[in-house]
């Protein structure tokens, strides 16, 4: 698996350059598909195209013989990506597209019964799972070296907690910023460290400390309660544990690890006077730019030991040969030809694949949106052709809609014409090949895991540049978290490798 062979395949295919299924009418996409692959691909069920094209494995049960370049480019994609499997010492079912998610949460849907009652409040199914398993790794022993050659405890991390789904240079409503504190409270709390959590707005700091008092309000009266019994209270979980420290911060593209100090210093970080304390960088669904910025701030500031980024949102990374941008980071994929990602291949990277392949496998009626769209599109540009993929907010079950009420309500969004008069006979024909859209979205969603591997190998190598060393982990069950993978590096006498072994024995805090 390499950089190199995954830019040169994923130029091998132009016609998937813009897998955007909602021009599949309006540019004719179909007909740019090889002509045995047509073939092929129209005779196949929607739950077929989940399991000989979509899931990872011998290709068997086919009915017919595929086109031998289909096969080799189903092959190489699987291939060229990073297995999506989640390392570690949980139990996880394989990832089937079904969605049964991890086994902490068998018993009951809404807990998981690895994670103490204290951590999941506040906190939906999906975060509770990954605040455990990537806390597990961050709260884990970095060993500084001593003075004597003896290790010590790393016990300050600093975590970008307010970025997730946000772009990092705009303005972003608050509402769609909802992690509030919840791996800086886990971290504090169940894993004993001191923690700066770094948000994105005064909203999120306040909420985060008001989940942090309520919190400590919780466990002092567990520990009235056990001291009433006659029970030990640990000292961690008294009064005087230290809260998590919640601070306002915009990190740019550019921002440095000097920045980042600037930053502690300015908020009158305790810990941010003369040298400091050295410290641990960790973030959650770091969006866009904010996951290389970690790396870079990590790789620059001789004050941060390790970082543990969990990235998401690629098409807002910034592109270019600037050395600032998000992708590439590395010197050597720079130097690749046809290294270039355009934003829809980013999109792509970022689609949940088991979640649909799950939806294949059930025949599920919301697969016909994507007709809808493709279908809605060619008359959006009948009215105004100059009017070209333009975002279209429906309902949420917009497939339980006729196409009709989806046209006429899409339409109004877009401030056009919703009484537009169209050709029904061409809209019926269209709708009737709703198989062979879904077939071509499919396409797209192969090659995705393969350019998500690119961007994290991109972000490996840089690393590697610089003498340090890292691993990127599928850490999260992919049918819960479908941005599964951590990167972690770290300096210092440690492997990575054994920073993971805490994984090994089943990671959380009860």
């Amino acid at each position: 698996m390499g950089a190199a062979q995954t830019t040169y395949f994923q130029f091998l295919f132009p016609f998937l350059a813009r897998p955007v299924s909602q021009e599949f009418f309006s540019e004719n996409l179909w007909e740019k598909v090889p002509r045995s692959w047509r073939a092929t691909l129209s005779k196949l069920t929607a739950p077929q195209l989940s399991t000989l094209l979509l899931e990872r494995g011998p290709c068997v049960g086919r009915e017919s013989v595929w086109p031998l370049s289909l096969l080799a480019f189903r092959a190489s994609a699987h291939a060229l990506s990073f297995s999506r499997q989640p390392w570690g010492g949980d139990s996880f079912p394989p990832p089937t597209g079904l969605g049964q998610g991890p086994e902490e949460f068998q018993a009951n849907g809404s807990e998981s019964s690895r994670l103490s009652h204290h951590f999941r409040k506040h906190v939906k199914p999906k975060k509770q799972h990954e605040i455990r398993r990537l806390g597990a790794v961050s709260g884990c022993d970095w060993s500084l070296p001593g003075d004597g050659g003896e290790g010590g405890r790393v016990e300050y991390l600093i975590n970008y907690e307010g970025y997730g789904q946000c772009e990092l240079e705009a303005a972003v409503p608050l509402s769609r910023m909802v992690n509030s504190g919840h791996l800086s409270r886990y971290l504090a709390f169940g894993h004993g460290l001191h923690l700066t959590g770094v948000e994105a707005g005064e909203e999120l700091v306040a909420t985060a400390r008001k989940f942090d008092r309520e919190l400590l309000l919780s466990l002092q009266k567990e520990a009235a309660k056990k001291s009433e019994g006659g029970g030990d209270v640990p000292d961690d979980k008294t009064a005087g544990h230290p809260l998590p420290r919640h601070l306002v911060g915009r990190v740019g593209s550019g921002g440095s690890g000097h920045d980042l100090l600037q930053l502690l210093v300015v908020e009158g970080d305790p810990r941010s006077e003369g040298e400091g304390s050295p410290f641990v960088l960790t973030g959650l669904h770091a969006c866009g730019d904010l996951g290389p910025t970690a790396l870079r701030q990590f790789a620059g500031c001789p004050r941060v030991l390790g970082v543990t980024a969990v990235s998401c949102c690629y098409m807002k990374a910034t592109t270019g040969g600037a050395a600032e941008n998000g992708y590439p980071m590395s010197a050597w994929v720079r130097g690749l030809p046809e290294h270039g990602l355009p934003y829809k291949l980013r999109e792509l990277a970022c689609h949940a694949i088991e979640d649909y392949a799950g939806r294949l496998r059930r025949q599920s009626t919301g697969l016909r949106v994507h007709c809808y769209r493709a279908t809605l599109e060619t008359i959006i540009r009948q009215i105004n052709p100059s009017l070209k993929r333009a975002g279209v907010q429906t309902p949420r079950n917009a497939h339980l809609l006729s196409f009709e009420d989806y046209a006429r309500a899409g339409l109004s969004k877009l401030g056009l014409d919703a009484d537009a008069q169209w050709d029904s006979d061409l809209v019926s024909s269209m709708l009737a090949q709703e198989a062979k859209v879904v077939a071509y979205f499919c396409l797209g969603l192969v090659l995705a895991p393969a350019i998500e591997t690119l961007i994290l190998l991109d972000r490996v190598i840089y690393l590697k540049e610089r003498g340090f060393q890292c691993e990127v982990i599928p850490l999260f069950d992919p049918t819960f978290s479908p941005r599964n993978f951590v990167l972690v590096a770290a300096k210092g006498v440690r492997r990575v490798s054994d920073l993971l072994t805490c994984l090994e024995d089943g990671a959380g805090c009860d």
